[in-house]
């Protein structure tokens, strides 16, 4: 599929022009300690690169700064020009390059999901889809609205209601049953194809086809009234009011009825905000917005940056993109995008008519929202944590640091990633520690930097959970690794339960800092501790758990791993196995009367 060219390629336009071939691919610009800097996918490598070698007054400031910290470049080569899109994008997500532009979100907006395998489907929230089959619906733009719709929708639509994979086995149906919301499937034989209706009418509700479905419902409504079910027929009349109530709080946009993604962007000063608003079947459903903070990018390199990494992750892509600035790649892009989506999708950028009119209002929102935020006052926590942490550049990647054991006994460590103040959560790695025998937590911690220094380029900012002692430990390392790209450190020792009385010491200062209680940073500096502590605990019981069933179960004579898994997936876990007589142990499949009293007799109830 691809081909990597020879690492650590250096920056000489001579040597360069021989090496780099005229193909697509991928290149990446590497700084001092071979950390990638900037990743960036071109037709032709040769061209693109020795592009960045013409003369200087030819590029915007952070280009010059980005080549004057490059040393070396690596090239992938890739057969096509989609391949390209996809390692480029892939890479960016991985390394978080400095010069890149990374599109950030730390909210996780709810969708409503349809399990369309399930003979009986049941409509249920989450908050990230996933390409199961299943159909989903959203995203909507905050929990109140789509617990509103399901509220909605369970009141009017006879779906059942019951939580959990499959039909609970009822004898008689629940209250909703009896309150005429559900068909109760759980207990009665419900034909599929009366279910399926059911399902189907949702469906209609939901993709915003509302006047189709009330003219099938006045259909069914006057058919009932004929048949003199008159029950059937008023209920039908009130599923008809509640979603002609709906439509007349909803936003036509678009006359055609189509799925459409609005893109509009407003900037000032290197700021950058950006709303996308989402139109299906020609009505306004949800929006998002994104700040992106790039002091030299331009218009132009937000949106493409947006594309290229906004719709890879997206479940649901529209046939229909809109965007406010050109692009350069626009056609390619779209090609690329119409392979992810399993369709043709288009993306324009309208100079009049119907979609400049929704362009406009994407983005007035857009400049809103800036507006607001600038009157606000939008300093990031990055910027507030560079000034109170007397650090020499921004953290905008913070990495936290902890270790887990008990007693010395299978000691782990956890490294979880902050990138501008939001996990990332491509960069948590857990590591079993190896070298350090008994309990020594500074070893440990010395033990885990070096290690996670071994694998890539350092974050601006290593985050540490102790107090000075660990602080200095980690310093020792650093100052014996040297390298030009250290990352900063700061250590923050616990408070009391609510979180009062945290102390934050960073090197070259006896005292920590006086930050007052309240202050952003220590609130930050919290999260990523806490979840460094969470991943170590979570790593070291996992570990412990494995131990655990290895120690005892693998003891038993005539026990393997087939056996095993039945025994843990009958009963659970270990101590409920020790808990059980022979007899019921005998019932696990597989496992047979002398094997379970074996079983008992080295668990403790033989």
């Amino acid at each position: 599929m691809n081909q990597e060219g020879p690492l650590q390629h250096p920056l000489d336009p001579e040597s360069l022009r021989i090496s780099l071939p005229e193909d697509p691919g991928v290149y990446l610009f590497k700084d001092r300690s071979g950390q990638v800097i900037y990743v960036g996918k071109a037709k032709n490598l040769k061209k693109r690169v020795l592009s960045y070698f013409k003369s200087s007054g030819d590029f915007p400031q952070k280009t010059l700064v980005m080549m004057r910290r490059a040393r070396t470049l690596d090239f992938i080569l890739t057969t096509t020009d989609k391949e390209a899109f996809i390692l480029e994008s892939n890479l960016i997500k991985k390394h978080l390059p400095r010069y890149n532009i990374v599109l950030r979100d730390d909210k996780q907006y709810p969708w409503l999901r349809f399990d369309i395998h399930d003979p009986y489907p049941r409509l249920s929230i989450v908050r990230k889809p996933k390409r199961d089959g299943a159909r989903y619906f959203g995203p909507f733009s905050s929990a109140n609205s789509v617990r509103s719709t399901l509220k909605l929708i369970n009141r009017v639509f006879q779906l059942r209601k019951c939580k959990g994979r499959g039909l609970p086995k009822r004898s008689r149906p629940c209250l909703n049953y009896q309150l005429d919301r559900c068909l109760g499937p759980c207990s009665k034989e419900i034909p599929g194809d009366s279910y399926r209706e059911v399902v189907r009418q949702v469906s209609l509700f939901l993709e915003g086809r509302s006047s189709e479905l009330i003219k099938e419902l006045k259909k069914n409504m006057e058919a009932a009234a004929d048949d003199l079910n008159f029950e059937r027929a008023a209920r039908i009349r009130d599923q008809i009011r509640a979603v002609e109530r709906t439509i007349e709080r909803q936003h036509v946009a678009s006359p055609k009825m189509e799925d459409q993604d609005i893109i509009g962007l407003a900037h000032k000063e290197g700021i950058f905000q950006l709303v996308i608003l989402f139109i299906r079947k020609g009505y306004l459903s949800g929006s998002r917005d994104y700040l992106i903070r790039e002091k030299e990018a331009s218009p132009s390199e937000v949106i493409e940056a947006f594309l290229k990494q906004y719709y890879p992750e997206e479940t649901f892509i529209p046939r229909r993109i809109l965007i406010s600035e050109p692009v350069e790649e626009r056609l390619s892009i779209a090609d690329w995008i119409s392979e992810i989506a399993g369709k043709r999708v288009y993306i324009e950028r309208p100079s009049r008519g119907e979609k400049l009119r929704l362009l406009r209002l994407a983005m007035a929102n857009a400049r809103n929202i800036l507006e607001t935020r600038l009157e606000a006052g939008i300093e990031s926590v990055v910027e507030v944590a560079k000034s109170a942490l007397r650090l020499e550049r921004l953290p905008e990647r913070m990495e936290g640091l902890d270790i887990s054991n008990l007693h010395g006994n299978m000691a782990v460590g956890a490294v979880v990633s902050f990138v501008g103040g939001l996990p990332h959560k491509a960069g948590y790695k857990n590591y079993r520690i190896k070298g350090v025998p008994g309990i020594d937590d500074y070893a440990m911690i010395s033990e885990l930097v070096r290690r996670r220094l071994s694998r890539e380029g350092p974050p601006d900012l290593f985050v540490i959970d102790g107090g000075k002692g660990h602080l200095m430990a980690v310093k020792r390392v650093l100052d014996d690794l040297g390298g030009s790209e250290t990352p900063a450190l700061v250590a923050l020792a616990k408070g009391d339960e609510k979180g009062h009385g945290e102390r934050v010491y960073i090197p070259g200062r006896k005292n920590p800092l006086p930050l007052k209680e309240g202050h952003p940073v220590p609130h930050l500096l919290m999260r990523i501790r806490d979840e460094a502590h969470r991943r170590a605990i979570t790593y070291h019981r996992r570990l412990r758990g494995k131990g655990l069933r290895a120690s005892k179960l693998d003891q038993i004579p005539g026990i393997g791993n087939k056996r095993k898994m039945s025994l843990l997936q009958y009963f659970g876990d270990v101590e409920s196995i020790s808990r059980a007589k022979p007899e019921e142990i005998a019932k696990v499949p597989g496992v047979g009367p002398e094997v379970a009293k074996q079983v008992a007799a080295v668990l403790g109830h033989g």
